[in-house]
């Protein structure tokens, strides 16, 4: 019995960790995981891609600012352990439809154009990313000009 409320102290506290309103198994958190990853592609983030992401971020899933830094923390954190995109891609493709997946990749696409540099590492992210979500390559290049189309235009 006592080891019980123990643990149910230990849950609430989790050593004095901030209980995260993301799990694990949130599709949001692997989206943004993709997301910080396709910002950090080409070696550093660009203050540009960095507020592309926190706007996207908050935008699609809407958030407000607190929910949305938080996301995108625990996001840095799961994409520095991670070890390759299955993980990420593996979640959203079982969690979300064949436009919701197409979705994300939209949203890479425009943390990719908000520094107005696509690098052929960030071109070849996607192009992977695209590949493991079942996104077909048609899909991936309309999406690219779509969004680069909406870049052109602000």
């Amino acid at each position: 019995m006592f080891e019980g409320f123990r643990k149910l102290i230990a849950d609430l506290t989790e050593d004095g960790k901030h209980q995260s309103r993301f799990q694990e198994n949130d599709y949001r958190l692997a989206a943004a995981a993709l997301l910080v990853h396709t910002a950090t592609i080409d070696g550093t983030m660009a203050p540009s891609e960095r507020d592309r992401l926190h706007a996207v971020i908050k935008q699609r899933f809407e958030l407000d600012d607190e929910a949305t830094d938080e996301l995108v923390e625990e996001a840095t954190e799961a994409e520095q352990r991670s070890v390759d995109l299955y993980q990420f891609t593996a979640r959203l493709n079982r969690m979300l439809d064949e436009k919701g997946r197409a979705r994300v990749v939209e949203m890479m696409w425009q943390v990719v154009f908000a520094d107005g540099d696509v690098t052929e590492f960030e071109d070849n992210l996607i192009w992977r990313a695209a590949d493991l979500l079942h996104v077909s390559r048609e899909e991936r290049i309309a999406l690219r000009e779509r969004v680069s189309g909406m870049k052109a235009e602000s």
